[in-house]
């Protein structure tokens, strides 16, 4: 049984591992107040070509958005995300558990634009609903699509204009960089945003995010909010030794583009054998629709997870690749997968 269900089913590469063993019985100064997270942070910010950075690493995806979102807004303030943002449908209420609303749009393609932001706007004018002022999104987004450069640069300009906080979920972002579709850099990325994270647990880390502020208005405290919400890790040079290694010698960009590649030979049979897609996809996601009688087939000896039943007969399914897939269980599923078909009258 090989499992394509996510992107964080193995533990850590192996360069991380050894540089963890390597530390294990030295002593390090705690709540990533050491010297790996320092040196950590210089390689994040050189990436980023920006010295005015402020770097936190926090230990997952959900406490990173919760902290950000929280800390940012005010009492009466409210945070904007498509409707398959990973914050309206993943994180068990934590948003609104801080007391700040999520306001949804749906989105056909998992983006935002400044034309559905605007519609949140023109909804929320008043004091009698909640003020509406920062914009949540992901690259690559729940189902596997991307931002452009023009579009990130698009949604960037019109939350200047509107004076809203623009924070981009990074926990797939090597998957993004890494596609052949991209045309974005991690510097753009910080120009454009006025926060966003690098997430390392879905891209060969044991676990970890490292959260960029850009904007100084969300800078002062922060500290003291990760502390506050129990995100504050005391051995804190965990998560510092994982982001050292992997922006050392390429090895985050690397792995992300494995995971994409093993992907891509996924979407190839697919596409082959003629099913269509629930998203366009160029990134370690794909979401095909299937025949629900071969999906019973390939349960037999895959798992992956189930997204939108279609109709009666056929459903969305997604698969997930990481940076330690098996080229070797890639062929195996592509023949097995052909005889399937096949067998189903494709």
């Amino acid at each position: 049984m090989y499992c394509f269900n996510n992107d964080y089913s193995e533990g850590a590469h192996p360069n991380i591992m050894n540089a963890l063993i390597q530390a294990s019985l030295k002593q390090h100064t705690g709540y990533s107040l050491d010297t790996h997270t320092e040196h950590a942070k210089e390689l994040i910010r050189k990436e980023i070509q920006r010295e005015d950075a402020d770097i936190h690493l926090i230990v997952g995806g959900t406490q990173t958005n919760m902290i950000t979102i929280s800390a940012a807004l005010r009492p009466h303030q409210a945070v904007i995300a498509p409707e398959t943002g990973h914050i309206n449908v993943h994180e068990t209420g934590s948003i609104e558990s801080t007391g700040h609303k999520v306001l949804t749009q749906p989105a056909p393609d998992g983006k935002l634009t400044p034309a559905l932001i605007g519609k949140t706007l023109d909804w929320h004018t008043d004091e009698h609903m909640v003020q509406p002022k920062m914009v949540y999104i992901s690259n690559t987004t729940e189902i596997g699509t991307q931002y452009t450069l023009a579009e990130l640069e698009a949604l960037s300009a019109f939350c200047r204009q509107k004076g809203l906080f623009l924070f981009l979920d990074g926990a797939r972002l090597g998957a993004a960089l890494t596609s052949p579709a991209n045309d974005v850099t991690m510097a753009d990325i910080a120009r454009l945003t006025d926060v966003f994270y690098i997430g390392g647990t879905k891209n060969g880390a044991l676990f970890g995010e490292a959260l960029v502020i850009l904007n100084p208005e969300l800078k002062p405290d922060f500290r003291y909010m990760i502390k506050q919400k129990g995100a504050m890790l005391a051995k804190g040079f965990l998560l510092g030794i994982q982001f050292e290694e992997l922006f050392q010698n390429q090895l985050f960009y690397e792995m992300a583009s494995h995971a994409n590649e093993m992907a891509a030979s996924l979407k190839t049979v697919f596409s082959q054998c003629g099913f269509p897609f629930f998203s366009e996809s160029c990134t370690n996601q794909q979401f095909p629709i299937l025949p629900n009688e071969l999906i019973a087939q390939l349960r037999k000896s895959y798992q992956f997870q189930d997204q939108q039943a279609i109709d009666d007969n056929h459903t969305a399914v997604r698969f997930v690749t990481s940076w330690a897939t098996k080229e070797e269980a890639v062929r195996q599923f592509v023949a097995d997968f052909k005889k399937l078909a096949k067998d189903c009258g494709r």
